[in-house]
């Protein structure tokens, strides 16, 4: 049997429908405020949440140094034959497009391999691309630890020489937050102008 509806219980359903909006409305309002990242949003990861290790200069730094700063983080080495380079460039790029935020953003290179990349070499490798940017250089001995903790992938190649050996390597970039957070894991190859709106992200979060 079909109940008839009075006025009573229509109004009432009226009210229960816009009630019902007003969440659905709150709820989309959430959802649109989520960040999307183009790249892999590593926020509340457990691993890679801080490092001591001497730049090229000799100085040991830790994340609490670069505090307020956005921090990218790449592992490479001098000697890479593009990965590297390309990944500098880009790096260079994305301050570029970050016109006055650009020196909010700190840019860390670590060397995959010490056993060759010495500070002064470091030094100039840096300058090549941005005299902002820091090589951070782990002793022989740190490097498996930290590649470890960081999820790092790396692996010599020898070569015709002993010295012309290569790298293979994870190639990305982390990204830390202005308060040293683990945020995102820029992959390979992204657009500088992608990678440059998610450091706007986390630059507009940090107010």
């Amino acid at each position: 049997m079909m109940h008839r509806m009075n006025k009573r219980n229509a109004l009432q359903l009226i009210v229960a429908c816009a009630a019902w909006s007003g969440v659905v409305s709150q709820i989309t309002a959430c959802s649109d405020s989520t960040p999307k990242f183009t790249a892999i949003d590593l926020t509340g990861a457990d691993y890679a949440r801080d490092f001591a290790l001497k730049d090229h200069n000799g100085q040991l730094r830790t994340l609490k140094d670069f505090q307020g700063k956005i921090v990218m983080m790449f592992f490479g080495y001098t000697q890479c034959p593009d990965v590297c380079p390309t990944s500098m460039t880009e790096m260079v790029a994305i301050r570029k497009l970050l016109g006055k935020d650009a020196d909010k953003v700190q840019c860390l290179f670590v060397t995959i391999d010490p056993e060759r990349d010495k500070p002064a070499m470091l030094k100039d490798y840096m300058a090549a691309f941005d005299p902002s940017f820091l090589a951070l250089v782990p002793a022989p001995e740190q490097l498996a630890a930290l590649a470890k903790d960081y999820k790092v992938y790396y692996k010599k190649v020898e070569g015709p020489t002993p010295t012309s050996y290569t790298m293979d390597h994870t190639a990305g970039s982390y990204v830390y937050d202005t308060k040293g957070k683990l945020r995102l894991f820029t992959r390979y190859g992204t657009q500088p102008e992608l990678t440059a709106a998610d450091l706007r992200i986390l630059l507009q979060q940090a107010g």
